[in-house]
């Protein structure tokens, strides 16, 4: 069920298993084959444990492959978010600042970027603020900003909303929008998340991945997604998910 693009993919995995545990019992994902190219908007979707994390993990090499290949374009350039993003005990600035000026950015240079930045995602005003002192929103706002300031080219994002309230989730959302209409160097942005928020997949997504136990069930545009009778016919399992009706 694949609704992969056909041009050169920024990602291929072919029957990717990925295996998590001191003895390698767990088995996070099992034969996972799909291509992502350059520009896309790529929801990940499925109850907890599915794979979600585990996927983007391995996308941006956290987790190692267990068999199979995965296949990454050169060069590319990649942020990734969590649910609950690390905070330095430093300055809102110094937080950005600090991940520039290990990227070779002088350190008087990599504050004026990191102020930058901050204006990007209207923190400006907190500039000065212990990272550790900001609310949940505007913590995901800062991590959103610290993984600007190094134009990535490929955003992945690992529930970036789920513990928000609703005015900093849409203020949160606003910005990944944003950040994924504007193209880095020569080529579109491309956005890659996981979700639970099914509203949040319409708005963001042009394509879903339903994940169940590791595997990859179904992978659809997102108008084919969410159109009840053919989810149906294509994976039910996916089908009860949207109905509520997974456990």
């Amino acid at each position: 069920m694949s609704a992969g693009p056909q041009h050169e993919p920024l990602f291929e995995l072919q029957a990717v298993d990925v295996r998590l545990g001191a003895r390698a019992q767990v088995h996070a994902l099992s034969g996972v084959s799909l291509r992502i190219a350059a520009g896309e908007r790529v929801a990940l979707v499925g109850a907890n444990g599915s794979g979600k994390s585990s996927l983007l993990r391995c996308l941006h090499g956290l987790l190692p492959v267990a068999s199979g290949r995965l296949q990454l374009a050169p060069d590319l350039r990649m942020a990734m978010l969590f649910q609950r993003p690390h905070m330095l005990r430093l300055s809102a600035r110094n937080n950005v600042a600090l991940g520039l000026w290990l990227d070779g950015v002088p350190w008087s240079a990599a504050k004026l970027q990191a102020l930058e930045a901050l204006e990007r995602v209207g923190l400006a005003g907190l500039a000065q603020r212990n990272a550790r002192a900001l609310s949940g929103g505007q913590q995901q706002r800062l991590a959103l900003a610290r993984a600007w300031a190094r134009r990535p080219g490929v955003w992945l994002l690992d529930e970036p909303t789920a513990s928000l309230d609703p005015h900093a989730k849409r203020e949160v959302e606003a910005l990944i929008t944003d950040f994924a209409e504007h193209s880095t160097g020569n080529q579109p942005s491309t956005l890659i998340f996981s979700s639970h928020n099914l509203g949040q997949v319409k708005r963001l997504a042009s394509r879903v991945l339903y994940l169940e136990q590791g595997r990859l069930l179904a992978d659809l545009p997102t108008a084919d997604f969410f159109n009840h009778e053919r989810l149906q016919a294509m994976c039910p399992q996916a089908h009860a998910f949207v109905k509520g009706e997974t456990p």
